[in-house]
């Protein structure tokens, strides 16, 4: 399994890791919406950027984990695996107490993955996906709700 290094990255300098970004959330409209609305990490192996990170913060000291990317060749190492048990850690120590995240009724990769790490099913966002500009597919099956988990830090 590979290291995996976060590396905050300043609000002026986000816009570069847009095709970052593109590579979780299909449509760069939304991804604009909240780019200067959280705390954004380049994801570092050995000294190369091979993805970002982003969280908010919510009320009630929820953090939401809001999107994080990871490049084709660096996928399936355990390096989100990685990223997101550091983020535990790092959000625990800042005294905020749940992470949400939410993904698409689609992601069938990504509701194991988030399970597995500890994440639990609370929401249904209805017609979440119906507001990108085109329509969104996985795994043969249109992504439309939203499902939202959480976990304690």
């Amino acid at each position: 399994m590979l290291k995996a290094q976060l590396k905050a990255i300043e609000t002026e300098k986000r816009n570069s890791f847009l095709d970052y970004l593109l590579l979780a959330d299909e449509s760069e409209e939304i991804v604009r919406e909240y780019i200067n609305d959280c705390e954004m990490f380049a994801i570092l192996c050995a000294g190369q950027i091979v993805g970002v990170a982003l969280f908010i913060f919510l009320q009630d000291g929820i953090v939401e984990l809001k999107n994080i990317a990871i490049i084709e060749d660096y996928q399936g190492k355990g390096i989100g695996k990685l990223v997101i048990k550091e983020s535990f850690d790092l959000y625990k120590m800042k005294g905020l107490n749940k992470m949400l995240v939410g993904t698409a009724n689609s992601s069938i990769a990504n509701l194991a993955f988030y399970q597995k790490l500890g994440f639990r099913m609370v929401e249904i966002k209805k017609n979440f996906f119906k507001k990108y500009p085109n329509p969104i597919y996985e795994n043969g099956i249109r992504a439309l709700d939203m499902v939202v988990l959480e976990r304690d830090l």
